[in-house]
């Protein structure tokens, strides 16, 4: 029955965090998965020496069988050696080398899914790399002009219009094409991938009380609601636009199947207090399935084996779900 699993790639982000420890936490504790590990094999040996775990650590290359229960490593290797907690500029290039790894890994049909730990954005970008996270360094790996984050908890989904943003340059990043790309990926995402038949969307405005007829903004009159009028027409379930400040009670989020936020700041929060260490990132949009922790490197407790592999476990479910395996 394991090798009808699918393999599952996993990159551990940041060596210097959390992401090599509860990984091998994650494999000992869960021997259900088919993990191939894609990060520095004498990286992970070493963490499992800490953590009191015998090396049962297989390295891989095409060809070889992973079976269930064994965690697999593609070996990539780090420029420095990782000091757990101590961030190094040098290894930088690893953590997107681990990354692009993986997508060629799923193009080549060796793994089925991608499950990423956290990385640290400013040792990336201190690096001279421009870059502004996962979702947006996967959208040009799989050469797609857009993709969509979603968090998903307990009980509630929200997808974001916009990402990585300074809020004052999220108005004009709303544009209704922008708007109507994440809601048809989301739809559509919703439908395929998870099993929804008429997904329904609720769609938040951006400014207080959605805008309040045009007296706190005029985003909602002029783009918002103009796409999903549109969208409405074609046969979409979608309400809104909908205030913020109401939209995530408990009969608004159990009469919709997903929230569309316009700004990270705007629905993740309310996501990470419902259901922080059991929340999942995924990117929709993409040509393969890719899910993620949703927390960080947790820098000041990387080393010391306090950190929880929750998120983990509940992001490779997740992808493993996705494959419909």
């Amino acid at each position: 029955m394991g090798s009808d699993l699918p393999v599952l790639a996993v990159t551990p982000g940041e060596p210097s965090g959390i992401g090599p420890e509860i990984l091998l936490k994650l494999s000992r504790e869960h021997p259900e998965f088919r993990l191939l590990a894609v990060a520095d094999l004498t990286l992970l040996r070493q963490a499992a020496e800490r953590l009191g775990f015998d090396d049962s650590i297989i390295e891989w290359q095409p060809g070889k069988h992973i079976p269930a229960g064994q965690l697999a490593c593609f070996p990539v290797k780090l420029a420095s050696p990782a000091i757990p907690g101590r961030l190094n500029v040098e290894n930088a290039p690893y953590v997107l080398e681990t990354i692009r790894r993986a997508v060629l890994l799923i193009q080549a049909g060796h793994a089925e899914a991608i499950v990423t730990g956290p990385v640290h954005k400013g040792i990336i970008n201190e690096a001279g790399v421009p870059f502004s996270g996962h979702t947006e360094f996967l959208a040009d790996l799989g050469n797609v002009s857009q993709v969509v984050m979603m968090l998903v908890a307990p009980g509630l989904r929200v997808v974001l219009v916009t990402t990585h943003l300074p809020l004052l340059d999220v108005p004009a990043a709303i544009t209704a094409e922008k708007l109507e790309d994440v809601i048809r990926i989301t739809h559509d995402s919703l439908h395929r991938q998870f099993g929804i038949t008429q997904p329904r969307l609720q769609v938040l405005g951006l400014n207080p009380h959605a805008g309040e007829g045009g007296h706190l903004g005029h985003e909602e009159e002029q783009v918002i609601l103009p796409v999903i009028e549109k969208l409405r027409s074609q046969g979409m379930d979608l309400e809104g636009p909908v205030p913020a400040d109401t939209a995530f009670t408990p009969p608004r989020i159990a009469g919709c199947d997903a929230v569309v936020a316009m700004y990270h700041d705007q629905g993740l929060p309310v996501l990470k207090h419902l259901g922080f260490g059991q929340a999942v990132n995924i990117t929709l949009g993409l040509p393969f399935i890719r899910t993620s922790v949703d927390h960080g490197t947790a820098l000041d407790i990387a080393g010391n084996g306090q950190a929880s592999a929750s998120s983990l476990l509940q992001a490779t479910l997740c992808a493993q779900e996705m494959t419909g395996k």
